[in-house]
């Protein structure tokens, strides 16, 4: 039983590991040109539903 205390202890460390770089990327801004294309599809995305 000491093995599971040690893989659970390990696994927990690991799923904080990642939510702390994930949470870290969620963070950072978006850079403009980023979403001036975003932007751009959206406006293609309404134009062809607009024409069906």
């Amino acid at each position: 039983m000491g093995s599971e205390n040690t893989k659970s202890s390990g696994q927990s460390q690991i799923d904080e590991n990642l939510k702390r770089v994930f949470q870290q990327t969620l963070d950072e801004d978006i850079p403009d040109r980023f979403k001036n294309l975003l932007n751009q599809l959206k406006d293609q995305e309404r134009g062809s539903e607009e024409q069906e």
